[in-house]
């Protein structure tokens, strides 16, 4: 009898050992899979910064190009002022030249299919809202790989004190943030 209950208790080890490392396996397979969600989510996140950094900075040129035209317009108004204050303003050479410096200034506000101050305007905005649209992508990737980091670590833990109550909570954050990160990937959110 002393034989029989060594070999069931032999057993029930030998079971209880396989038993835990199966768990122990799923739980690498839940934590691999985690970490590569991770791992794409944070490249994803470096892309909309690097998409974020593209667009403000061609939003900062065109601006600055918006500013020069500015500028430009602002002196031929007054060259056409002062021109048009001269005593012999009606020498027809001074009225073409004033003429000349209108156009120029209407040509720097505004120049269809070229880059007049208000296609310039246009222009930049466009690319401030492609600007933030990035920023806020990157934002909720940056949320999403907060919480995988934190599922792999609770699965960690789950793993280490063989507390299966972490490792439910876990899957459940990593998929919740696994879901948040391809929402935010492709810009549904």
């Amino acid at each position: 009898m002393s034989d029989e209950f060594e070999q069931a208790q032999e057993h029930l080890e030998h079971a209880a050992h396989e038993h835990g490392s199966s768990a122990h396996t799923r739980a690498a397979i839940i934590i691999g899979i985690m970490a590569a969600v991770l791992a794409l989510a944070e490249f994803a996140a470096k892309d909309a910064q690097t998409e974020y950094l593209t667009n403000h900075i061609a939003a900062s040129d065109t601006w600055a190009q918006y500013q020069a035209k500015s500028v430009r317009r602002a002196i031929f108004t007054s060259e056409a002022e002062v021109l048009g204050g001269l005593p012999n303003n009606a020498d027809p050479t001074i009225k073409k030249r004033i003429a000349d410096a209108l156009a120029n200034a209407d040509r720097m506000h505004s120049e269809p299919g070229a880059d007049g101050m208000e296609q310039l305007s246009e222009k930049a905005h466009e690319q401030e809202h492609m600007r933030d649209h990035a920023m806020h992508r990157n934002h909720t990737l940056e949320i999403a790989s907060g919480g995988l980091q934190i599922a792999i670590v609770l699965a960690s833990i789950s793993v280490v004190i063989n507390l299966p109550a972490f490792m439910i909570v876990s899957i459940v954050l990593g998929l919740a943030s696994g879901v948040y990160a391809l929402l935010g990937g492709f810009s549904l959110l």
